[in-house]
């Protein structure tokens, strides 16, 4: 198994490669640190362009360096690699996520304006990536549950066993989150509304089919604790509202492409930017 963290040196950029280091050794894997320094210079005319390539992987090795002492300290004795890769960060970082288990990522690269959470970057890469994805606070905690975020489409099979075993390797309760029906506006909070819709959580056949997925997993990781929410909330306030006091949140995408990031940013693109802990997308 192998875990990627992807640095550029930036304190957001720590964070994640300690937290990546701490998952490494929860997963039992090594963990591979990556810096993609941009290149361009190298087809440059110009007598600059070698030494600023010189210089520009002269950096690079810096900054991968310090990266693998951060995790050294995090995590001693852990098995790590470092890489660095001449070239733009998408394009490079979604080359190497072939094949791995995980990728992981600080919420904001250097090139960010200090007033957004999530990057440019890091949002590309959690919408294209070919291998589940971890989005990293500044102030990431290991403390609190996990929490999942299901709803009834064919990705919850994808999100149910990471979150279990996430919850089952940090010894720590599962929340399962279903947002199921949206939340009903204000102006209609005065209409008298069908009893089985004043709450959610008195729903038996939403409740049925949130346990029959459930089971198989219980089954599998009975020393998890399971801690089942019903909502007619949205999906993204209601798992944004439950990462205040989580370890970390595990979520579904759709798939690859223009479509999966549209529906990627109808939910998880608001958790990413919200969350106040580590968001985990997974495929």
């Amino acid at each position: 198994m192998s875990v990627i963290a992807a640095t550029d040196g930036t304190e957001s950029a720590n964070v994640a490669v300690a937290w990546a280091a701490q998952e490494a050794r929860r997963r039992r894997a090594s963990l591979r640190i990556v810096y993609a320094y941009d290149s361009d210079w190298l087809e440059s005319r110009f007598d600059i362009g070698a030494e600023y390539l010189d210089v520009a992987e002269s950096l690079a090795k810096a900054v991968v360096a310090d990266a693998r002492d951060r995790a050294m300290a995090a995590v001693p004795g852990l098995h790590i690699e470092t890489d660095i890769l001449p070239g733009h960060a998408i394009p490079r970082l979604l080359e190497v996520a072939e094949g791995a288990d995980l990728l992981v990522l600080g919420s904001r690269g250097r090139g960010g304006f200090s007033g957004l959470v999530l990057g440019s970057v890091s949002q590309r890469l959690a919408t294209h990536a070919p291998c589940p994805v971890a989005v990293v606070r500044d102030e990431a905690s290991g403390d609190g549950p996990v929490v999942a975020g299901v709803d009834d489409t064919p990705s919850a099979e994808f999100v149910l066993p990471t979150a279990f075993a996430a919850a089952a390797e940090r010894d720590t309760t599962l929340i399962v989150i279903r947002s199921y029906l949206p939340a009903i506006p204000r102006w209609l909070a005065t209409v008298p509304m069908p009893a089985d819709l004043s709450n959610p959580a008195d729903d038996p056949g939403e409740r049925e089919r949130l346990e029959e997925q459930l089971a198989p997993w219980r089954d599998r990781y009975p020393q998890v604790r399971v801690e089942t929410v019903l909502t007619h909330d949205g999906a993204a306030a209601a798992l944004v509202g439950a990462t205040k006091r989580a370890a970390l949140t595990v979520v579904g995408s759709h798939g690859h492409g223009t479509l999966a990031a549209a529906l990627l940013g109808s939910t998880v693109l608001q958790l990413l930017h919200h969350a106040d802990c580590p968001v985990m997308v997974v495929r």
